[in-house]
């Protein structure tokens, strides 16, 4: 495995753990918090970003598998390898920050970075696919 790849995977496997942290928390906030409870789409965008948080960190595990592996020059291997992690960050950021007032009624502004997370992650995994299929 590359050395950027088995750090990045480090890197990856330390912060796992914050996202199963943020399922306690968010389970604290459904029992503990009447507004939290009674904003269902405070509730869905927020179950949204820990969900995605989560594969997210698993996928990027599993790509830098087969990153080292693909015929890719240098560039096309950094956004493959970064492409995923980075939408790991920008899509759950977009979901949770886009409802931050408990008495939010619509996602603001902010939801707009789950449109750039899903465009890094297409880019990201379609450079792979290729690598690998001229590999």
């Amino acid at each position: 495995m590359h050395p950027h790849s088995r750090r990045l995977a480090a890197i990856l496997l330390i912060l796992l753990p914050t996202v199963a942290f943020g399922g306690t928390s968010l389970l604290s906030l459904l029992i503990n918090d009447p507004d939290y409870a009674e904003n269902a789409l405070r509730q869905d965008l927020w179950r949204a970003g820990h969900a995605h948080a989560g594969v997210l960190l698993i996928l990027s595990l599993v790509i830098l598998r087969y990153v080292d592996e693909a015929r890719l020059g240098d560039t096309a291997r950094a956004i493959a390898r970064y492409s995923v992690p980075v939408s790991a960050i920008l899509l759950p950021v977009a979901f949770f920050l886009s409802v931050l007032s408990p008495g939010a009624t619509e996602p603001n502004a902010l939801i707009n970075l789950a449109y750039a997370g899903f465009a890094v992650l297409a880019a990201g995994l379609l450079t792979l696919g290729v690598g690998l299929l001229r590999r």
